[in-house]
């Protein structure tokens, strides 16, 4: 620090005056100036350019835990204590999650529909239960409104729309692109579950038709209570942390939603996910894929007994 000083201030008063007045020797402050920097120092340097280089490639949100697990994905090997004390010196840290108000319209009259989830957000594969909701953005132009849907088993983002309202249509275009992604890569819906919460908008008829269509049974939690679609709010909390308030304020919703994509390929192709094993989900789903092929069809005269 006192050397740091004498760098800082040796211009305007001179190296002499400043050691009389710290009680240094000069020849200290030349034989520390003069000195190779440490093997420590160096290796600091290096890993510090490359944890900003991930900090910033992940949209500044990767506190030490992800960063250290990207650096050792990318064939880094440096101590996770070391990426902290680097990342408190870099003042550099992860982003925190912040609750805010609710957006669920109540649909009204009567609702038979069950809940086929009852908390238990668990999938042994890909469609075989998404969730979906809708949460609320600010811009200088006014409201905006993001609906997402999610599978469970890889948290992956299968179909999202932004709208200036609420309407059906919202949530009815996100369900649109997640079936179109789904079907697109050859997957059967028959017999997935889709839960969300008693908004207006997934009691619809139009949506609940379109359920029906793809093979799937839809599924609904309590009326006010988060905890009955928590992990969808949860990613609408990510949502928000790591893009509306992280990269805010908005324009418009033209801007917001360029940046959406942005965020959500980034989110399913290289976002490390804790609840998935720090891989991204698109990488989840690959590996399961792997280790689980789909069961090809064989033609029955090849079966035959010759």
């Amino acid at each position: 620090m006192i050397v740091d000083y004498i760098q800082a201030y040796r211009q305007e008063f001179g190296v002499e005056p400043i050691c009389r007045v710290l009680q240094v020797a000069p020849s200290t402050y030349y034989a520390a100036t003069s000195r190779p920097p440490s093997r420590r120092s160096v290796n600091d340097a290096a890993s510090t350019a490359l944890i900003e280089q991930v900090h910033a490639a992940n949209f500044g949100v990767y506190g030490a835990r992800k960063v250290h697990a990207e650096l050792r994905r990318q064939g880094h090997q440096v101590a996770r204590c070391t990426v902290e004390r680097l990342m408190r010196a870099a003042g550099l840290r992860g982003i925190t999650r912040a609750k805010g108000p609710r957006t669920t319209v109540p649909g009204t009259g009567p609702e038979t529909r069950p809940d086929l989830v009852e908390r238990d957000f668990t999938a042994t594969g890909p469609n075989q239960l998404w969730v979906a909701d809708i949460t609320y953005c600010r811009t200088f132009s006014g409201w905006a409104y993001a609906a997402f849907v999610i599978d469970v088993h890889s948290r992956r983002v299968v179909g999202w729309q932004l709208s200036k309202s609420l309407r059906t249509d919202l949530a009815l275009d996100a369900l649109e692109m997640g079936i179109w992604n789904r079907t697109r890569d050859g997957a059967d819906l028959s017999g997935l579950k889709h839960h969300s919460d008693k908004g207006v908008q997934y009691l619809a008829v139009r949506y609940t038709q379109r359920l029906a269509e793809a093979g799937a049974v839809a599924s609904v939690g309590s009326t006010g209570d988060s905890y009955d679609n928590a992990l969808a709010e949860a990613f609408n909390s990510l949502f928000k942390a790591e893009l509306v308030r992280n990269k805010g304020p908005w324009k418009n919703i033209d801007d917001l939603e360029i940046a959406t994509a942005e965020y959500i390929d980034w989110f399913n192709h290289r976002r490390l996910h804790g609840e998935i094993g720090l891989v991204p989900p698109a990488e989840f789903e690959d590996t399961y894929y792997r280790h689980n092929p789909t069961p090809t069809t064989v033609d029955a005269s090849e079966t035959s007994l010759h």
